[in-house]
């Protein structure tokens, strides 16, 4: 006999002082497992701005710091009038580019009451134009 549904839904609100920056938020999204009393469905963590992202990957700093390279080789911030989005007065066509490359959500099944995830996967949150206040929804649905 299966319990009834349940669901909880909460956000995470981040500001980062400088253009870019990662944060590894999964402590917070196991917290809000525990909190929804879910043991058995999915948890959806999404960023809820266009230049911000939520992925997973490793912890480790020489990654972080990779991917960041990596990211601004790809779409680099300057120069600024390299992007027609620019042109409407913005400055930041980099870190929509960005957002679509490091993707907007992730979805992680919830086992036993605790987020499934591979041995070294950790959920980040991603942002690629700071300096304001963003937010991040988590939605968990189950039983």
């Amino acid at each position: 006999m299966s319990e009834a549904m349940k669901s909880l839904t909460e956000h995470l609100w981040f500001n980062i002082p400088q253009r870019r920056g990662y944060i590894n938020i999964t402590d917070q999204v196991e917290e809000l497992v525990r909190k929804s009393g879910v043991r058995e469905g999915l948890c959806l963590v999404n960023a809820m701005h266009i230049t911000a992202s939520v992925y997973i990957n490793d912890d480790e700093p020489g990654l972080v710091q990779d991917f960041d390279d990596w990211l601004e080789g790809l779409a680099p911030h300057e120069p600024i009038s390299q992007y027609r989005h620019n042109r409407t007065g913005e400055d930041n066509a980099d870190a929509h580019i960005k957002r679509q490359v490091m993707g907007r959500e992730v979805v992680v099944a919830i086992t036993e009451g605790r987020l499934d995830l591979g041995p070294w996967e950790q959920i980040f949150y991603g942002e690629f134009d700071g300096r304001r206040r963003k937010r991040v929804l988590v939605k968990i649905i189950g039983e």
